[in-house]
């Protein structure tokens, strides 16, 4: 486990009490789980994400990441269409 000061938390960035991240880029939100979510789950064995085209309101399920420690179900911090997602967490 990563102590406090080790953590990447941008600055850039806005945080949920989930642990999601948002950071806005022009007209677009980009979205993520922030690096202490991530260390708490540990090795990440299964990511389940939204299909491009997708709509949710703030606040839905989006996602869902299962560790061998647990499973974690991310929501959305704004209401939006899904334009794009990062297939390489799937994949990696």
């Amino acid at each position: 486990m990563k102590e406090i000061n080790e953590l990447n938390l941008p600055d850039d960035v806005r945080y949920t009490d989930d642990h999601e991240w948002a950071r806005l880029e022009g007209d677009k939100v980009c979205i993520g789980l922030d690096d202490y979510a991530q260390d708490q789950l540990g090795d990440i064995v299964f990511v389940e994400l939204p299909q491009t085209g997708d709509t949710f309101k703030k606040g839905e399920e989006f996602a869902t990441v299962e560790s061998v420690k647990a499973v974690c179900e991310c929501y959305l911090p704004v209401s939006g269409e899904i334009i794009a997602v990062n297939t390489t967490v799937s994949s990696n």
